[in-house]
């Protein structure tokens, strides 16, 4: 059976085309993926949703049942443990770190500096986004949508403003689910944007199978008189024309003719749904200029494209090969260990019934009667079987090598072979490298989203949030490997009694270590009022020991006129960090 590429196709699901299942670049997985010859569906992204459909199914060990439907029917066989999906969650961890945090610039000063202008409205938003965070379960959004983002290369945050809740709500959608309309291919963002799936169809409740389209399109703020402007919040000052549409219906799968996309539906057959308060979602306005949907794409697209790359992209063919060493590998293990014998000269047997010899078992405690030049030979597969070990081995190594995530990311390195701290640093540099891209990729669309998250709350009129620019915020990842937190307190405590490095800064590095410290101003602030109290003592005890009550008196006056005035006390240089490290 020909199962090669009907046509020669590079795109940004080129490295799947050696998937029968891609063979047709014009309908890929028509046969295996039945729901994706749904008419509705523009013809342009069916190699998309089908990679994302392969994708899914090396994730739920499903690769060798896809595989059987385009004709292999060996890879029923295949045995597939998990590797894929450990690869994922394995690079998900690393991006991810231990915590993530929102930033605010200028939210946060040293103590001995003047606060900058704005600084107390930074500290103030950064809190309340924290608190609205906190409500909103934003480490569980950002879990599900990197998850699928590192998986198929693509996630999709979408906002809403709640107005029972009084805050904008969060929520992800499927990739599979993403239809942006780029009207110019050079924009940054897109215009308009479906969100759309099937329905299926529900007998018990009497209702057809049908299809559902969420849009959200940039527009004229009227489109029956020109030039009316509206003045947002975030803008104040300046006049807009846009705003941005919501439209929310269903269409019945029968009611579609051929040609009929996602995005030439016919209106006149669609029942809109309606909001809890009654109000239709047909071109609603929501009194905002721009499309509160955020795409998070793994990896920084190529030119001219808009969609990352999964983490196991490149290695797919290595987990091939992996499952098909591994099902190889159990049946040498059988073999080995129930081995295929060889008798001659033995007495078998015979099947009353049949009159037929009656075949051998090898099993515990079996005797076999030979004749005098009887002899029994073995077939001995333990070479085969060690080969095949040492063949996923070396699989492994390969996949963790191409993939980036390494094998000392992977947790298969063996530590004797690591002779020192440098050079297990040197083994996870592509590591290093492959989180740092990957948060680079991500770093604009988070910015994005709480920019968007402060609008919603301006354009809701929630309490606390005046008129204004969106302040830029930031998310604020953990270190994605181990520190060594004793060479790091090591290094903190030497620089900061040499004096080249300031409180904050040293602070700061014990944050990025891994220490407990939940607030730097406030462990700051901590740091100092002690050591001032532990350098009053002593100079109190140094009074009582010349018996010189005044000069205690005059001393501690002098300490504190010189804490008033900015200056650090001594003992906070020389003891400081001592006494945290004791």
């Amino acid at each position: 059976m020909d199962v090669g590429l009907r046509q020669f196709v590079i795109d940004a699901w080129s490295w799947l085309n050696y998937k029968p299942v891609m063979a047709d670049a014009g309908r890929p997985g028509s046969r295996s993926f039945p729901e994706l010859a749904a008419s509705w569906l523009p013809p342009h992204e069916l190699r998309r949703l089908a990679a994302y459909k392969v994708l899914a199914a090396y994730d739920n060990n499903q690769a060798g049942q896809l595989a059987a439907t385009s004709g292999d029917e060996t890879a029923l066989e295949r045995r597939e443990l998990g590797d894929a999906a450990n690869l994922v969650d394995t690079a998900l961890g690393y991006l991810l770190g231990s915590e993530q945090k929102i930033a605010v610039e200028g939210a946060e000063h040293a103590d001995a500096e003047a606060p900058k202008p704005g600084s107390t409205e930074a500290a103030a938003v950064q809190e309340q986004l924290r608190k609205w965070a906190e409500k909103e379960l934003l480490t569980l959004r950002i879990q599900q949508a990197e998850r699928a983002a590192v998986l198929l290369g693509d996630s999709v945050f979408v906002l809403a403003w709640n107005p029972e809740k009084q805050r904008p709500t969060l929520r992800t959608y499927d990739p599979g689910f993403f239809f942006p309309q780029w009207e110019d291919e050079d924009a940054d963002f897109p215009t308009q944007v479906h969100l759309a799936w099937e329905l299926p169809e529900d007998e018990d409740a009497g209702l057809k199978a049908r299809v559902r389209r969420v849009t959200y399109e940039l527009g004229p703020i009227s489109e029956d008189v020109e030039g009316v402007v509206r003045q947002y919040p975030w803008e104040p000052g300046r006049s807009s024309k846009v705003t941005c549409y919501l439209t929310d219906a269903e269409w019945l799968l029968e009611d579609l003719k051929r040609g009929e996309t996602l995005d030439r539906l016919p209106m006149d057959k669609a029942a809109f749904r309606v909001r809890s308060d009654g109000t239709e979602l047909n071109r609603l306005d929501l009194m905002i200029d721009f499309v509160p949907v955020i795409h998070i794409t793994n990896t920084i697209p190529d030119g001219g494209e808009h969609w990352g790359r999964s983490a196991i992209a490149r290695v797919l063919q290595g987990l091939d090969e992996l499952a098909a060493t591994d099902s190889d590998s159990s049946a040498a293990s059988a073999t080995t260990g129930t081995p295929i014998i060889g008798l001659a000269g033995a007495r078998l047997p015979v099947d009353r019934a049949t009159g037929k010899p009656e075949q051998l078992k090898v099993e515990a405690g079996a005797v076999w009667q030979l004749g005098d030049s009887g002899r029994m030979d073995a077939l001995d597969t333990s070479s085969q079987l060690a080969e095949l070990r040492a063949r996923v081995e070396h699989l492994l190594d390969r996949i963790a090598s191409n993939s980036r995530v390494t094998a000392a990311g992977l947790g298969t390195l063996d530590a004797s072979e690591v002779p020192s701290g440098y050079a297990l640093k040197l083994a996870l540099g592509p590591l290093d490298a492959l989180v740092g891209a990957m948060r680079l990729a991500r770093e604009h669309k988070y910015r994005l989203l709480f920019k968007m998250v402060q609008r919603l709350f301006q354009a809701g009129r929630a309490e606390g949030w005046m008129a204004g620019e969106s302040l830029p915020v930031r998310l604020s990842w953990a270190p994605h490997a181990p520190t060594d937190r004793a060479a790091v307190l090591e290094e903190v405590v030497q620089a900061y009694g040499a004096g080249v490095l300031s409180l904050e800064t040293a602070v700061a590095m014990l944050m990025d270590a891994g220490y407990p410290i939940k607030d730097a101003s406030e462990e700051v602030a901590r740091i100092r009022v002690k050591a001032e109290k532990e350098a009053e003592d002593r100079m109190r005890e140094a009074a009582v020991a010349r018996g010189d009550v005044n000069g205690e008196e005059e001393e501690g006056q002098e300490a504190r006129e010189g804490g008033d005035q900015g200056q650090e006390a001594p003992a906070a240089r020389s003891f400081g960090f001592a006494a945290s490290r004791g």
